[in-house]
């Protein structure tokens, strides 16, 4: 073995000269970009694809650090929506017009409600029947379903209402007319009720509101158009019924108005037959009708031996007009039951004409329906005649 310093040098390759080295190929067109993605060189992902796929010499494995990363593409067109079914007869809150119609009712619906109960002021049970059929009621009786007992729209309704129809201009028609109103809360809420609107008129409650879900009366928010009865402003309109609740807070009632989203209306029972042996209530009284005088609804007695049988001798009635609210003020207007009752509207004091013209001569009708107004004209006509002769 010898020394290796006396040993030649073993030669080692030379390096490369890198400063002539040839360019590299151009590399084949990768995959196109997912639809993700604008520009190519924004994405890191499809980047490491390209070098991968056009590298064939650069294996992928666990190992090597060169791991290939697959994302899946997201479609071009997002699936289509299901089709939705939009009822368009429930409109939203405060938005739209209720969908409704005036059809009278039947002759089923009405015998199958006349045993409905409503309350008195005094929580005192009657009959649905009771209001408009019976030995000491009126032969034609409008029966006005208004909202809960703090609504000013119908607080001002009644308020109007009252003053242009009167207990003493019903009494002036030939066939005997009343009017009576059913609201929907608690019936210690009535004489708050009466006080705040001056009706003349007596005033019952359907705390179960069944006779407005029999007779067609749908629930909704919507306000809708200002009517001609409105005189004052909803601000003010809303200011009154937040004060009539915050008073009745020490009795408890704040909360027993009735359902606000409920809506009434106006349905108008007559006779079958304008002529007919029943010609006028028994003890009729001249004077003006209290708010709160009630109808006799007690079975007639026979000499004091019992009750006979009940209500032997009424009459059948029908509901011959009828309108029901689309929103929270659409009441029938004042001129339009004043046509379907026959009143003559120059018995309206000059006063009221002269403030409120568009009332008593406006073209709106609401209602639906043929009542004997017709008649009834003509038979104050002859009531007239035979008065000067």
């Amino acid at each position: 073995m010898g020394n290796p310093a006396n040993e030649p040098p073993t030669s080692r390759p030379a390096d490369p000269d890198t400063s002539e080295a040839p360019p590299l190929p151009p590399r084949p067109p990768g995959p196109p970009p997912p639809p993700y993605v604008q520009n190519a060189g924004d994405d890191a992902n499809h980047a490491q694809n390209q070098r991968s796929t056009s590298s064939p010499s650069s294996p992928t494995g666990p190992g090597n650090g060169n791991h290939q990363i697959t994302r899946k593409a997201v479609p071009n067109a997002r699936p289509p929506l299901p089709h939705l079914e939009i009822n368009t007869s429930q409109p939203e809150d405060f938005d739209g017009e209720l969908a409704t119609n005036n059809e009278l009712p039947s002759r089923e619906t009405l015998r199958k409600i006349e045993d409905y109960v409503v309350l008195d002021r005094h929580g005192k049970t009657h009959t649905f029947k009771s209001l408009h059929t019976g030995s000491n009621v009126a032969r034609r009786v409008l029966i006005i379903f208004v909202r809960h007992f703090f609504c000013g729209n119908c607080q001002e309704y009644l308020r109007y209402l009252s003053e242009i129809i009167t207990p003493e201009s019903l009494l002036r028609l030939p066939v005997s007319t009343f009017i009576a109103v059913v609201g929907c809360g608690d019936p210690a809420l009535i004489d708050m009720y009466v006080e705040a609107t001056n009706c003349p008129f007596p005033v019952y409650t359907d705390p179960t509101r069944s006779l407005f879900q029999a007779f067609g009366m749908i629930n909704t928010l919507a306000l809708g158009s200002k009517p001609a009865y409105m005189r004052k402003s909803m601000t003010r309109s809303i200011v009154e019924s937040v004060v009539q609740g915050l008073k009745q807070i020490p009795s408890g009632n704040v909360l027993k108005s009735g359902d606000q989203r409920q809506v009434g209306g106006e349905f108008l029972f007559e006779p079958r037959d304008i002529v007919t042996p029943v010609s006028t209530p028994r003890e009729e009284k001249t004077k003006r009708v209290g708010a709160f005088e009630e109808p006799n609804d007690a079975a007639p007695t026979n000499s004091g031996k019992g009750p006979v049988e009940k209500h032997h001798g009424d009459e059948e009635k029908r509901v011959t007009w009828c309108h029901r609210m689309k929103t929270t003020r659409d009441h029938a207007e004042i001129h339009e039951l004043m046509e379907v009752l026959g009143l003559d509207p120059s018995h309206v004091p000059i006063t009221l004409q002269q403030q409120h013209p568009e009332t008593l001569t406006s073209s709106v009708r609401k209602g639906q329906g043929q009542s004997m107004a017709e008649e009834i004209r003509k038979l104050s006509a002859e009531m007239s005649r035979t008065s000067l002769s």
